[in-house]
């Protein structure tokens, strides 16, 4: 645009040189002479103006050019006054957001992950987490995962909340198939370890039992009597000793509620298995299964085991954009955080801007400036030529006719 510019004004020159030539010959060149000196001194007087924004016309240092060079630090400022009072102060973003659905925009983009743009979204944003994963030592990023862990769980008082979990399924029954698996657990340990029973019982009775075999039926009735007890307890719901298991699991929920010993006791036992080396091993054998799931799945969101993450993320976002509840409560936080953004770093962020500009060197602000809005202004020196131009003609004809 700018050899465009340039073009027309050195046409305006030669028809000027022509026609100056030219005007005895004929009155019409006359008005093309009008026509053609009045746009050389528009094309001439806005080709000044527009240079003298970004340098000095021809190297020369005319006072009030290069503007934009000379005053980028102000300039700076400038745009970044301009930000913070037109766009980055709470009253403006709260009124920006007070119509805006943004958990409803984005509920109906994720309900349909098909899209194409959305799929590539998508893509992107896994292919970046993975890389992401990737790139981060495994090592110190478990320690750090497991460190936040670790100072979550020691600030959590463990026992009030075992002892109230522990009331609450007293209180509903719900420990009663728990009591009945543990019976039957028992049992089938029993089973399995009969022999060592047996051999135990052989090797405490005395030598007179083992003389007369009376070892053997010591050892049945024993085995005997448990088998009995077990199965009467499992078909039993109102057998003693289910009775006596609930009071001592009554007795232990209070305990962990209201006895310090017991409280004492399980904070000591959660910080001991905390400091342990070996849940430090084992997390991190943990961590790094989780670390490669995590990358598998971001790569590919329908290979992963159970719901996809595709289907996860429909799922929410037709939530989103099917409860006007849900989008007012989301819309409102995201209102909340928008704000209260502009109010905490709001300063920041247009000091950033500032500061950025003021550190760019003069040549790079023309550039940047020249490049973003030079086309603009080459225009300006065209419609300068032709307009300058069609006053002449203007100016001309006055002269002509009055």
């Amino acid at each position: 645009m700018r050899r465009v510019a340039t073009g027309l004004l050195v046409a305006m020159a030669g028809l000027f040189l022509v026609s100056r030539h030219l005007q005895p010959v004929h009155p019409a060149w006359a008005w093309v002479l009008a026509f053609s000196e009045a746009a050389l001194v528009g094309g001439l007087a806005d080709w000044f103006a527009v240079t003298a924004l970004f340098r000095h016309p021809l190297g020369l240092p005319i006072p009030h050019t290069a503007i934009i060079p000379d005053n980028k630090d102000r300039i700076a400022d400038t745009m970044a006054a301009f930000l913070r009072d037109n766009f980055l102060t709470p009253p403006v973003i709260a009124r920006r957001l007070q119509d805006l659905n943004l958990a409803g925009a984005l509920g109906t983009w994720l309900a349909d992950p098909r899209s194409s743009d959305g799929s590539r979204l998508r893509a992107g944003a896994g292919e970046l987490a993975a890389q992401v994963l990737e790139s981060l030592d495994p090592e110190r990023l478990g320690s750090q995962v497991r460190g936040g862990l670790v100072r979550q769980l020691g600030r959590l008082e463990l026992a009030p909340l075992l002892g109230r979990m522990l009331s609450t399924a007293i209180a509903d029954g719900r420990h009663r198939p728990v009591i009945g698996s543990l019976v039957r657990w028992a049992g089938f340990t029993l089973e399995a370890n009969e022999e060592l029973v047996r051999d135990l019982i052989h090797r405490r009775a005395n030598a007179v039992l083992r003389w007369t075999g009376l070892d053997e039926r010591v050892a049945n009735s024993v085995l005997d009597g448990l088998y009995k007890l077990l199965a009467e307890v499992i078909v039993d719901p109102e057998h003693p000793l289910r009775g006596k298991i609930e009071e001592g699991l009554q007795t232990l929920a209070q305990d962990l509620v209201h006895d310090p010993a017991t409280r004492d006791r399980v904070e000591q036992a959660k910080r001991d298995l905390l400091a342990n080396p070996a849940v430090a091993e084992w997390w991190q054998g943990v961590w790094e299964q989780i670390r490669a799931a995590l990358i598998a799945l971001a790569r590919n969101p329908s290979a992963g085991s159970g719901i996809p993450l595709s289907d996860g993320l429909s799922d929410l976002g037709r939530a989103l954009r099917d409860d006007p509840l849900l989008q007012v409560q989301i819309n409102r936080f995201a209102r909340r955080t928008a704000v209260g953004l502009a109010s905490r770093y709001g300063a920041q962020i247009v000091q950033l801007v500032s500061e950025t500009v003021k550190r760019w060197d003069a040549t790079t602000v023309t550039d940047r400036l020249e490049g973003a809005v030079g086309r603009d202004l080459q225009f300006i020196r065209i419609n300068g030529t032709l307009v300058g131009g069609l006053f002449g003609l203007a100016i001309h004809a006055v002269e002509v006719f009055l």
